[in-house]
């Protein structure tokens, strides 16, 4: 398979389409898990019950659903470009995600944390640079 696959405006979309799914999905596993913090699992029977009421939680089921979609948008961006393009651009979520933890979850990210987000941008950057460059050549 020799033929070069270019990341065009719609699969960008799509990408940026999972990764705000992705995001909303860690969101609502967020809030599933803050709406049963006060169980406590001593016994497997406690388990159960965690198990029982997680279940009822409608955050779990908009988590799970973002996931199914996140899943199916993928297999349709795999099918036009490479996994290795692929991979670093839908990593923009691990910046949206503390993004999002610190507005609507009120989470405190220290300056190390933003440090190495950092990087993971300057990561990004790097590889969608580079990943331009050699399918010009």
């Amino acid at each position: 398979m020799d033929r070069k696959k270019h990341v065009t405006f719609k699969i960008l979309v799509a990408l940026a389409g999972t990764d705000l799914l992705e995001t909303f999905a860690q969101f609502c596993f967020k809030k599933s898990a803050l709406s049963l913090e006060f169980l406590k699992i001593n016994s497997f029977g406690a388990g159960f019950e965690f198990i029982g009421m997680l279940i009822r939680s409608p955050f779990l089921w908009l988590g799970l659903s973002s996931v199914f979609v996140i899943f199916v948008l993928w297999c349709a961006i795999l099918s036009k470009i490479d996994l290795s393009v692929a991979v670093p651009v839908a990593s923009i979520s691990y910046i949206t995600i503390p993004l999002v933890s610190v507005i609507f979850l009120g989470e405190k990210i220290s300056l190390m944390q933003w440090s190495g987000i950092s990087f993971i941008l300057f990561g990004i950057i790097l590889v969608s640079l580079s990943t331009k460059t050699s399918q010009e050549t």
